[in-house]
């Protein structure tokens, strides 16, 4: 998985929603996807007499919850790899297209 990716939830609350990666953290395996897991942080005022206010934020997931939509056949799939032409390409399971 990259970034930049469109990817799908399959559990969870958001569960069949779709969107497009924003980051990803290999250390804890956790990854932040657009419009997905929002969740409501209260933020204090700033100066003296500013008020705080509710800011959305988007919070990362597992990244076994996600899986890549492939942009041929529009399905939610698990990506392979293979060596073509002396580099590792990522293709698509069920129909066989490059990611």
């Amino acid at each position: 998985m990259k970034k930049g990716d469109t990817v799908k939830i399959i559990t969870g609350k958001d569960a069949g929603k779709s969107g497009k990666v924003l980051r990803i953290d290999k250390k804890t395996h956790r990854v932040a996807v657009e419009g997905v897991n929002m969740y409501k942080k209260h933020a204090r005022g700033k100066r003296q007499g500013e008020k705080g206010e509710i800011v959305t934020i988007t919070r990362p997931l597992d990244i076994s919850n996600v899986l890549v939509v492939c942009s041929s056949c529009n399905k939610a799939v698990r990506e392979a790899h293979k060596i073509n032409e002396g580099k590792k390409v990522r293709y698509c399971r069920k129909c066989g297209a490059t990611l």
